[in-house]
């Protein structure tokens, strides 16, 4: 793709105020190829790049991940998402290559020069900071395309046809960056209080000193570690133990505050970007109803987040994939509950737990698993505005931890549980962990069925790929249109590299 480019930058931290497609900026255009010290300060390019992440993973991402997780479906009244819900997506469609062709040209762009920069000035805080936040988009972005541009990308007109790398070589990559990252003297950064409102991950989550900071940046960075190892335990066996085993004995610390955006405000421009892309661009907030898939699981278990997500406690529910049927009571489901104000995170607290919760069952006997499900659980209902007592009734019931039972079941429990988490704006996460896990299993029958099982996701009577569930995206216009190696296209029923 090509790389010279003119972008429009930040150039003050008031105008960061809107995530869609990065912060608000002013009108000055300045070419990333022959950018000045006070055009390219890392100051000023760091926030673009943490909006322009979460605008897209959160957003766009978050539409398409919540339909193929199937937390909500096609309204029958309108046919915004169609596509979506019967998994006929095509290259240049919106989800596709909007998003991709704002992290290449905005977050990842930005965050290269501040790399580049930071390590010239040994300033080692943004060193951390862009390679970590560099490493999750790459990692977003090889788990729904499974190939992308990375050695070559990024590098102006040097390659202007950059090579799409395999998907493992690209994690390894991430994984010896976040490394060398993580090992920098950070007690030698220049550092003023001020520098911390240029920090958008962290700086609004009691990071009010320097030391607070790196810490929960090194907390992040070693999550980030800890789910592409666990990526990685399908195809990789060896090295997703030996990594997760390191980190383990280590006493490596992971996210003990959640890592994202947590400052918008119900303003247009202001507002969370699943929300202003779905509800306040489209002028509607219907669209998305609630999934019979995950609202009879929650029915099922009288979990009482079903009120947080779908705003009654017995709500009606669309069947997936159902939005030709026209009928009163699809007409009156329920629609997902969304906030302007929600956050929009890299990483939740219960999917910390839930990760780690994983990773003790794989390699530390369950030692410590049950604790940290039940944190994970615990956090999960909290986060809704719920109480610890209510998570622990379940936790107590139907939610119990399998102690008995198999690795394999207890794994099956904790992914189960964090997809029961995931539902907003990170969505997308429960789409990945569906293809890397099985779980929630696929129902053998349709969601109409006497015998369905609530809470398994269902193949839907729409679908244009067969009797199978979407695992990854198509190449999008963007790049085709720009690179002559791009690949030839994948199906949308294709695994990526780690899927099982």
């Amino acid at each position: 793709m090509k790389k010279n480019r003119i972008k429009h930058i930040i150039i003050t931290l008031g105008a960061c105020s809107l995530a869609v497609t990065g912060c608000q900026k002013l009108d000055i255009n300045i070419n990333p190829n022959n950018l000045s010290e006070q055009d390219a300060a890392m100051e000023s390019l760091f926030p673009s790049a943490v909006m322009s992440t979460v605008g897209r993973i959160d957003g766009d991402y978050a539409i398409v991940g919540g339909m193929w997780a199937q937390f909500w479906a096609q309204a029958s009244s309108s046919s915004q998402y169609r596509d979506l819900d019967s998994y006929n997506i095509s290259s240049n469609t919106g989800y596709v290559n909007n998003s991709y062709s704002e992290l290449n040209t905005g977050a990842l762009l930005d965050l290269t020069t501040i790399i580049t920069k930071a390590r010239e000035k040994h300033d080692w805080r943004f060193y951390l900071m862009a390679t970590t936040l560099r490493a999750y988009i790459y990692q977003v972005l090889v788990d729904l395309y499974d190939k992308v541009p990375y050695s070559e990308a990024m590098q102006g007109s040097k390659y202007l046809q950059p090579k799409f790398d395999d998907g493992y070589a690209i994690y390894k990559s991430l994984l010896t960056e976040l490394d060398d990252a993580l090992a920098k003297d950070f007690t030698s950064v220049p550092f003023s209080a001020s520098q911390i409102k240029v920090d958008l991950i962290f700086g609004d989550k009691g990071a009010a000193d320097f030391e607070t900071e790196m810490a929960n940046w090194k907390k992040l960075a070693n999550t980030l570690k800890l789910k592409m190892y666990l990526r990685m335990v399908n195809v990789k066996p060896n090295e997703a133990e030996a990594g997760v085993s390191t980190l383990l004995n280590s006493d490596t610390e992971f996210l003990t505050v959640p890592a994202g955006v947590s400052t918008f405000q119900d303003v247009p421009n202001g507002s969370n970007p699943f929300y202003e892309l779905n509800v306040r661009r489209l002028n509607t907030q219907t669209n998305l109803r609630g999934s019979r898939t995950l609202g009879s699981f929650l029915k099922a278990n009288n979990d009482p987040r079903i009120i947080a997500y779908f705003g009654s406690a017995d709500p009606k529910l669309m069947h997936q994939g159902d939005f030709r049927n026209n009928s009163v009571e699809a007409q009156q489901s329920a629609v997902a509950v969304q906030k302007a104000t929600d956050p929009a995170w890299l990483f939740a607290l219960p999917e910390v737990y839930f990760l780690r919760a994983e990773a003790d069952v794989r390699y530390n006997n369950s030692t410590n698993a049950e604790s940290l499900y039940r944190q994970g659980v615990v956090e999960a209902f909290v986060e809704r505005g719920f109480t610890e007592a209510e998570a622990n009734t379940l936790l107590s019931g139907p939610y119990a931890f399998p102690t008995a039972g198999t690795p394999e079941q207890q794994i099956e429990a904790i992914i189960v549980q964090k997809w029961v988490s995931l539902f907003g704006p990170h969505a997308i996460e429960a789409f990945f962990e569906k293809n890397r896990t099985g779980y929630p299993r696929t129902s053998t029958v349709y969601s109409t069925d006497p015998d369905y099982v609530p809470g398994r996701l269902v193949i839907v009577p729409q679908t244009v790929i067969g009797q199978t569930l979407p695992k990854r995206f198509v190449f999008p216009d963007f790049e085709r249109s720009r690179n002559t190696n791009t690949p030839a296209e994948v199906p949308l029923s294709t695994p990526v590299w780690w899927a099982k």
